[in-house]
This record gives C-alpha cells, sequence and structure tokens, in this order.
C-alpha cells in the first residue's frame, strides 16, 4: 500500500518511527524514543562526510518513495495484458508480510525483543485502521489521479490534529493552524481548477474522494491511536512494526479469503509476470523507503526528514505527470505551489528554531524528555514504515 505517514504532532515532528508509508498507504509506524541515549556518530565526521551522507539518505529516501508512488499508479491504473488489477487489499497483505521480515531481520540485528511489550488487541485495533486507510488509499487511485492522492493526503494534518485534541487532549499553536488552512487552500483550489480523475476512469471522481476521505479518517486513527501505544508501553521501534505488521498482515489474509479475492488475486500474480515484478518492487521499494527514512532521522533528526519528504512529494508528483502524461492547469499549479510554499516554510522554521535551540548533551535530553516517535514510513506514506509519508 502506501509509505503512507505519521507523526507525533501532524505538522512540527519531533522524532521519527518506522512501521505509513505515509498515508511510506500508510505506507504501520514505528517509534524511536529519546528515553535513551542514542549515539549520534555524525557529529563526529567531517562536514564533508556529513554532506555526503545526508546527501545519500536524502536521495535514498526520495529514489526508494518515487518508485514506489510511480509503481502504485501504475499498477491500480495501468493494464495487463489489457486486464486492470483490482484486489487492492493483496497489495496491502504483500507490503505487510515484506515489512514484518524487515522488522524481525533488524529487532535480531539490534538485539531488540520479539515479545510484545502491549497487549495483542491494542496492535490489533491498529492493524485493522492500518490495512482499511491502505485499502482505501489503493482504491482512490482507481478513481482519481496520483497527484490528487499525494495533495488528498495532505489533508491528514487536519484529521489528525482534530483525533489528537479528541483523544490526547493536545492543542496547536496559530502557526499550526495556518500552514494547515494554507495547505488546504492549495489543495482545494488544485481540486477544483482542473482535472482530478485518473486516466481509466472517464471523468467522474466523485467514488476516489469518498475512499480518500475514508483513507484520511481512518489513517488519522491509526496515527493517533499508534502514538498513544508507544507513550503508554514504551514499544522499541522494530518490536511495534513487527507487532503492527504480523497482524496486519493476518487481517489483510482474512479480508482476501471472506471476499472471495484471495484465489483471484494470487490467480492475477502468477498469470501477468509484469504485474508480479511490480508487486515485489514495490514491497521492496516500501522496505528500502523504510531504512533510508530510519537512517536520516536517526543521523539528521525528524526536522531534516521533514523536509526531505517535502521534496519528494514535489518530484514524485513531477515524475508522475512527466512518466504517465496526466493533463495539468496553470492554476492547479498555483495550488501545487501554495500546499508546498507552505510545507516547506514549516519545515524552514523548525530547523532555525532547532539550530537557535541551546545545545543540550543528547544524554541530559534523553534523560529529562518525554518519549516522542519520529514520523517514518506514506507515508505511511511508506506502507508499513515510518508513516510520514505516505
Amino acid at each position: 500500500s502506501s509509505i503512507s505517514a505519521q507523526i507525533s504532532h501532524p505538522l512540527h515532528p519531533v522524532v521519527p518511527q518506522i512501521g505509513s508509508v505515509a498515508s511510506f498507504s500508510r505506507p504501520v509506524a514505528m517509534a524511536v524514543t529519546t528515553n535513551q541515549p542514542q549515539p549520534q556518530p555524525m557529529a563526529s565526521r567531517s562536514p564533508t562526510e556529513q554532506i555526503f551522507w545526508g546527501g545519500f539518505y536524502a536521495a535514498g529516501l526520495i529514489g526508494m518513495l518515487l518508485i514506489y508512488g510511480l509503481l502504485q499508479e501504475r499498477i491500480m491504473q495501468q493494464p495487463y495484458d489489457g486486464e486492470v488489477f483490482k484486489y487492492s487489499v493483496f497489495l496491502v497483505f504483500a507490503n505487510r508480510v515484506a515489512a514484518v521480515v524487515f522488522a524481525i531481520v533488524m529487532a535480531v540485528a539490534h538485539k531488540e525483543s520479539i515479545t510484545n511489550k502491549a497487549p495483542l488487541w491494542k496492535y490489533l485495533i491498529i492493524s485493522f485502521s492500518n490495512v482499511y486507510a491502505s485499502t482505501c488509499q489503493y482504491e482512490a487511485l482507481k478513481y482519481v489521479s496520483f497527484a490528487v492522492q499525494m495533495l488528498g493526503k495532505s489533508f491528514k494534518m487536519l484529521p489528525v490534529m482534530i483525533w489528537g485534541m479528541a483523544i490526547s487532549g493536545k492543542s496547536y499553536s496559530m502557526l499550526d493552524w495556518c500552514v494547515a488552512i494554507a495547505v488546504t487552500g492549495g489543495v482545494t483550489e488544485f481540486l477544483m481548477t482542473g482535472p482530478t480523475a485518473s486516466p481509466g476512469d472517464g471523468g467522474n471522481s466523485i467514488k476516489g474522494f469518498i475512499w480518500l476521505l475514508a483513507f484520511l479518517g481512518l489513517d488519522g486513527l491509526t496515527s493517533t491511536m499508534q502514538e498513544k501505544l508507544f507513550k503508554e508501553h514504551k514499544t522499541s521501534k522494530y518490536n511495534q512494526m513487527m507487532y503492527v505488521n504480523g497482524l496486519s498482515s493476518i487481517v489483510s489474509l482474512f479480508t482476501l479469503i471472506t471476499t472471495g479475492t484471495f484465489v483471484p488475486a494470487f490467480s492475477f500474480l502468477f498469470t501477468k509476470g509484469r504485474f508480479a515484478a511490480d508487486a515485489v518492487m514495490l514491497s521492496a521499494s516500501a522496505v528500502g523507503g523504510q531504512f533510508f527514512i530510519y537512517s536520516q532521522v536517526k543521523e539528521f533528526g525528524a526536522l531534516v526528514f521533514a523536509a526531505t519528504m517535502n521534496v519528494r512529494q514535489v518530484v514524485s508528483i513531477i515524475a508522475s505527470y512527466i512518466t504517465y502524461h496526466n493533463s495539468i492547469t496553470i492554476w492547479q499549479i498555483f495550488g501545487l505551489g501554495a500546499v508546498f510554499a507552505a510545507l516547506f516554510y514549516k519545515s524552514y522554521v523548525g530547523i532555525k528554531a532547532a539550530d537557535s535551540a541551546p545545545k543540550v548533551p543528547l544524554a541530559a535530553a534523553a534523560a529529562s524528555a518525554p518519549a516522542e516517535r519520529l514520523p517514518l514510513a506514506e507515508g505511511k506514506d511508506a506502507e508499513g514504515g515510518y508513516k510520514a509519508v505516505p
């Protein structure tokens, strides 16, 4: 699904998470805690080395999620031997299985516990909302363009803020609300001033908007519940990723079986060689995106990650228009400009504030700061991974 996603604060990320994905579809979040001292090897390296690794992680992240986005569009909108793939839940299942394998390998490599840190029913609640949020994201691509889907995720700010106020009693600054309003206004202009339907939809994108709204509601709930789970049970990053994605695999498999799409989906996989290759690459790029997200946040911080994700959105939308020859109006370009200007300004303010803040040794900060999640998968939107994306 997606790399689809998720941050403890929808506009001001403080630290990362693995597991969207957003929504890199999507795309489930893990969490990096600040209640343990974390090494900062990058701080001791030369400026040249820091620039090299900063560029490497940013390029890897953008590249992985670019491939992921283009493949989403290809799979859901382009025919394979004259037949369009219809079984969205299968893609969620495949991505979750890949994410589980990745999480187990990383948990063993980092000597993390593989026993569940929270009751399984709490992981299961997140898994349900995550699976169906990702499914809604894929279904939306049948009816609306990739650019609409990408921009629609920016509306996630408001649902996440509303869920955060309702469930966790959070409050947000005037700047946060201004950025959310600017982004919402830019997206609205984009939707109202040019084509929004997918190439194969015949011009009717109402169903796509309904699926997108369902995705935003479910994804906002997933993000809020993941954060609550992490804070209450102090789950480690790969442990949370392993259990949420493991249960998501079961939920998606159960959905395939009960809806009678299990056999048709696997039949499509085994009879369409090009689709099989695309599906494998989709899951691989989602996992690759999670690796680069975690590496970048660990070495350079969540603010750099947030800025990189803004660049990723721009690059992905431009690449989509070039690759699939979709049309766009001048007013839609202005709408895109408003959205990304607001997002980049928010990132700029955050980075400037971090630079001007007094430097505190990480061990001391870890001892006094509460544990917070970093925005990892789109990603959610990296599906099953850091949910910032997506």
